[in-house]
């Protein structure tokens, strides 16, 4: 057979090329279906949106998940992966209002309900197409043309079966309370949603330290004395000032009252502050004074302050205190109860002035104070037109008209369109009137974190919802039991970041306020006493008709749905999205009229429920899940940022519904940032487009890169020069590994087929390249079993680079291309074979086309590398001690050839004499067996080989500060000094492993071979070199005839590139004509059956005057030079 030869390298034409046999082979299709009999390895594809386009990060993470499942299907285990469509949500709801230019609130008016969700639905699968590029591009494998998509009816209904089990279970319930909320977006959001990367950003607000006037009958005897009393607070939201309805203290901080002066009005004023705090409260332009005569305003630079009281916190809980923002209404319930001191146990003196203006509607800790507090404090909520109690500020964000100021107006200025925010902040304008109205100690900016919505990149607000809850609290432990069975990749993220989120996560907010999701499938009666959840069509369907039967519907609208038909196209033939549900009335057992519950569910809900919904689970394919056939996974990957997201809605489903945990083995990946550390973003220019990089760069070189250049769990810093370097650095040589073999394969006619020659029958390389082979076997196969493929990656790299071209092809040239066709031959191109065959299979995971090419190239008719199997590691041909002679060898050659290349010496110039020192016998013996190697690695014409002891080289300790100056401190120089001063015993003990004491304060201390670096002295008129506790010394001394070598080795190495550049054949004879110079003449001539037979020439020939444009320049010389290839009928 012939080999196929190549004469450039174009990863993307092979990639391009490979994609098409995979579709017309069906191949991705056979690597499952050959597995038909074998253990399944389950792999879970966590859902994407397909309405925006795919980033450079995408191929990051889709070629993590693509490796594990390759390689286990390499492994034999049969491999199903099914792609999957995150349709509902925030993204898609936010895209089609900005495309059909309305809000929220015009969704019901200016277009329907049903209108907008087919928009969406619409939206939704937008850039599909781009995807599905991508991802064939990426050869990422995945079932693209069965995917589940989480709006199908489907999809939906296993949705209400999980939730009805949990609500069955009474792990759902619906409660009153303060959560985070969004106004761009219109919804509350859950906790894991607000602590998703980037939602806390750091901003500058204004903050007011007010001034509240207490009402003087309420204050203790001894501060009803002093005639006006203020308690001082602070806030870093000035809007939920009008919404004050009590001031919180803690009960045992220590408080004082303080005589001083307003800073903007100059009015003498008695203020509250926690003790501990007067120091940040009065900064700057305050002085303390100690007694009253002191305290005169005079200047604004220095306004006296005057401590009169101290007492704790307990002694003013009930004072009562005049109402802040006098335009605002009292409470609508108990306002009798409002405005009064009380205390809460997250109070403190970190900030602020140790007192906390409490709004029990907009804070979760102030709602709680103000619910234990006895009486309860109100919130401050008012009736509207419709009689409904709601808060001053309604679900856009802004204040309610009837507030006189500031109705009307956004409470953040990032909630008005572009272009239309006020100069002043309502923040602002509340500070100003309260400096005015001598209600403002303090206005001044602040910068601090605060949360922005995920999606909307706006502030959100903590508002009071009404919602339905997972009660996550309540299996808090099984949450955390289930998470120790998790391999995570890294183990720190899993005990980390994902456990610490676990130890503290709060019950699940899974209401949404929006229209395009999975509608919540719970009806309430009008009385509001019977509730009804569904958790399947069949129920629903049999609920519409009892409530047709009962008058309260006229027809059923899923009258086109047959009962028992599990089929794809009856499903497709209802919608269960909320424009439909929402006009379904049910009816209670006692008849009354049910009406579904206005809410979504959270769409991290949707992909947490993935495992169970795409296999419709649990009405079709129940073992799938029951049995364990498809759960938990055994792998899955997604982004760090997916700990607070799908990996916990993952995690959180498995355990409260099947009391398991949803997967076994998890990577989380780092971020992709451009090569400065950066972010990237299509604002700051430094997005990469994916298909761009893959057209240039093909996606083998992209994937390796990417893979290879840190582990998947860090932060990938994105350089194309990287990718670059690895298209030349590993694809390169692979190529030209193959380029050789292919080449001499076809002028040999080797075959395959050919008699195997057996290992023990093989030369010493041969065996040697082998035995390193089978240890990388055996080495990448446990770092995919551990779920490392940076360390696969480096390690085939490593070993093709270092070993197989650098060693083996480099130092078994002339058995390739010289000699007859004899079984050493024969014995090279096997070993050869076999290292590029198994290579390019073990490396398939990561680089799926341009291996499976080299792989069919290697391998005529044996179909794709993805259909075979992972090599199988053999013990009996690894050779532990040729290893380590050949290592030894490689160790010496590299300190050698690092010596020539500090002192600027080539290579091809030959020396005359490499020393090399050994510690025994063995050491003796191995070195004589591979001496005959180094002199020609090293280009020297003697090796000599001395005693470990001998005199000529001498050994010295010099100290290893990083360890010793932790480890001895102040005593560092005293040590330094014993270690200069050690004898040749002691250094030679510590050099064979051992420990040497040395006193210090009369102390015995061990020095070990980590304290101290051996070397040895340079020799006069040798190079010396140490690395690892080896030496060498190299004789640089250079005679006319090594120099005449030398000047003949550069000749060959030009000739041979003129050959390569005229395009000869390697078995081409050839005349060589030179351009006469003594120098070069005189040389050539002491060599010239060496440059006659390296150059397959007949004849060389200097000629006087040689017309010839092409130059050998080398050193100083430039000469021409012509080549002429001599036909065969003139040999």
């Amino acid at each position: 057979m012939s080999f196929k030869e190549y004469k450039t390298l174009d990863l993307t034409e092979i990639s391009n090329k490979i994609s098409d046999y995979w579709e017309k082979d069906k191949t991705f299709e056979k690597s499952i279906s050959s597995r038909n009999n074998s253990k399944d390895f389950v792999f879970f594809e966590g859902p994407p949106s397909a309405n925006g386009m795919p980033g450079i990060h995408h191929v990051m993470a889709r070629a993590i998940k693509d490796i594990f499942c390759r390689y286990k299907t390499l492994k034999g285990f049969k491999v199903s992966r099914k792609a999957g469509w995150d349709a509902h949500g925030l993204p898609v709801e936010l895209g089609v209002e900005k495309e059909l230019n309305i809000s929220k609130e015009d969704i019901g008016k200016k277009i329907s309900i049903e209108e907008y969700n087919e928009a969406c639905k619409k939206a939704v699968m937008k850039y599909t197409g781009v995807w599905n590029n991508l991802t064939k591009r990426i050869g990422y494998w995945v079932d693209m043309e069965n995917p589940y998509i989480t709006y199908k009816s489907k999809y939906i209904e296993s949705v209400w079966w999980l939730l009805k089990k949990l609500y069955n279970d009474n792990l759902i319930y619906k409660g009153y309370s303060i959560q985070p909320y969004s106004p761009k977006a219109g919804t509350g959001l859950s906790s894991h949603e607000l602590n998703q990367p980037g939602t806390y950003q750091d901003v500058t607000d204004t903050t007011v330290t007010a001034q509240f006037e207490c009402v003087s009958d309420s204050l203790p005897t001894f501060l009803s004395k002093y005639s006006i009393v203020y308690v001082l607070a602070w806030t870093t939201t000035p809007w939920t000032l009008p919404s004050n309805t009590a001031l919180t203290v803690g009960k045992k901080i220590d408080y004082v009252l303080v005589k001083t002066y307003n800073l903007y009005t100059h009015k003498a004023i008695n203020i509250i502050v926690a003790k501990d705090l007067i120091e940040k409260v009065f900064k700057s332009n305050f002085v303390r004074v100690e007694s009253e005569d002191k305290l005169i305003f005079d200047s604004i630079k220095n306004i006296p302050y005057l401590i009169c009281e101290s007492f704790k916190g307990k002694d003013i809980l009930e004072v009562k205190y005049h109402q802040l923002w006098k335009d605002a209404p009292l409470p609508a319930n108990n306002p009798e109860n409002a405005f009064r001191i009380i205390c809460g146990d997250f109070v403190t003196t970190d900030e602020g002035t140790g007192i906390v203006h409490t709004s029990p509607t907009f804070g979760a800790d102030d709602a709680l104070a103000a619910k234990n507090a006895s009486p309860e404090v109100p919130p401050m909520l008012v009736y509207n037109k419709a009689e409904e109690l709601v808060p001053l500020v309604n679900l856009q964000g802004k204040f309610i008209s009837s507030l006189k100021g500031i109705g009307g107006k956004y409470v953040k200025n990032e909630y008005y369109d572009e272009g239309f925010a006020p100069e002043k902040s309502v923040d602002v304008e509340i500070a100003i009137r309260l400096k005015e109205e001598n209600k403002a100690f303090r206005v001044e900016k602040y910068t601090h974190s605060y949360p922005n919505c995920w999606r909307t990149d706006k502030p959100v607000l903590y508002y009071p919802l009404n919602s339905w809850f997972i009660k996550v609290t309540e299996r808090r432990n099984e949450l955390i039991k289930n998470n120790s069975k998790i391999n995570w990749k890294p183990k720190a993220t899993g005990e980390g970041r994902f456990g610490n989120w676990l130890n503290n996560a709060n019950d699940w907010n899974l209401s949404r306020s929006r229209f395009w999701g999975i509608p919540l499938p719970i009806w309430i009666s009008e009385d509001g006493i019977e509730k009804k959840i569904i958790g399947s069509v069949n129920e629903l369907y049999d609920e519409i008709e009892l409530s047709i039967s009962k008058g309260f519907m006229k027809k059923n609208p899923l009258q086109k749905f047959k009962i028992g038909d599990l089929s794809d196209e009856n499903y497709d033939n209802i919608d269960l999205h909320k424009h439909i549900v929402d006009n379904i009335i049910l009816s209670s057992s006692n008849d009354k009229k049910m009406f579904r519950e206005d809410d979504l569910i959270d769409v991290w809900f949707d992909s947490g429920a993935m495992p169970y919904a795409q296999w419709h689970y649990p009405f079709e394919n129940k073992d799938y899940i029951d049995k364990h056939k498809f759960f938990p996974a055994d792998y899955i990957a997604e982004g760090v940022d997916q700990t607070r997201g799908w990996f916990y809605t993952l995690h959180v489903i498995g355990t409260l519904i099947f009391n398991s945990n949803s997967y076994k083995n998890v990577i989380s990946n780092g971020l992709v940032l451009d090569k400065k550390g950066q972010k990237m973003s299509k604002r700051l220019g430094n997005a990469v487009d994916p298909f761009e990089t893959l057209d240039k760069y093909g996606p083998d070189a992209t994937r390796w890169y990417m893979i290879s250049n840190s582990n998947p769990w860090d932060n990938l810093k994105f350089d194309f020069n990287g990718i670059e370097e690895v298209r030349r650095k590993f694809f390169g040589t692979i190529h030209n590994i193959y380029s050789f073999f292919s080449l001499y394969s076809n002028i040999d006619g080797f075959d395959l087929n050919s008699k195997h020659v057996n290992y023990e029958d093989r030369h010493e390389l041969d065996r040697w390249i082998i035995s390193e082979l089978n240890t990388l076997i055996k080495n990448v196969e446990e770092a995919y079993n551990n779920y490392e493929p940076t360390k696969s990656a480096r390690l085939v790299s490593n070993f093709v680079q270092d070993n197989l071209s650098n060693w083996y092809v480099r130092l078994s040239r002339r058995r390739f291309w010289k000699g007859e066709f004899n079984q050493d031959k024969i014995s090279a191109y096997q070993t050869l074979h076999e290292c590029l065959s198994t290579i390019s299979i073990i490396s398939s995971p990561i680089s799926p086309f341009y291996m499976d090419n080299l792989y069919q190239d290697l391998n005529k008719n044996n179909g794709s590398v993805h259909l075979s199997n992972y090599p199988i590691y053999n013990e009996k041909l690894v050779d532990k001690v040729l290893e380590r002679k050949i290592g030894l060898s490689q160790e010496i050659c590299s300190l050698a050839l690092s010596l020539r290349k500090k002192e600027k010496i080539k290579v091809r110039q030959p020396l005359p004499k490499i020393l090399v020192p050994f510690k025994n016998e063995d050491e003796k013996n191995t070195l004589i067996e591979i001496s005959e190697f180094i002199k020609f690695e090293v280009n020297v014409k003697e090796i000599e080989l001395i005693s470990d002891s001998s005199s000529i080289l001498i050994k010295k300790a010099k100290p290893n500060f990083k360890v010793l100056g932790p480890k001895y401190g102040k005593d560092l120089k005293e040590v330094v000094n014993q270690i200069n001063s050690l004898d040749n015993v002691k250094i030679n003990a510590i050099d064979d492993g051992e420990l040497v004491k040395i006193s210090l304060n009369n102390l015995d201390y061990n020095l070990s071979s980590d304290d101290v670096e051996i070397y040895f002295e340079d020799i006069e008129g040798w190079l010396v070199a140490s690395e690892n506790g080896k030496t060498i010394a190299l004789d640089t001394s250079i005679n006319e005839s090594l120099k005449n070598e030398g000047i003949s080795r550069e000749i060959v190495n030009r000739i041979q590139n003129l050959r390569k550049e005229s395009n000869f054949n390697v078995s081409d004879k050839i005349i060589i004509e030179l351009e006469r110079n003594n120098l070069i003449e005189k040389a050539i001539f002491a060599n010239l059956n060496y440059v006659k037979n390296e150059t397959l020439a007949k004849d060389l020939i200097f000629l006087d005057n040689l017309d010839s444009t092409t130059k050998i320049e080398f050193d100083d010389f430039s000469l021409g030079v012509k080549i002429f290839k001599i036909n065969k009928n003139e040999l």
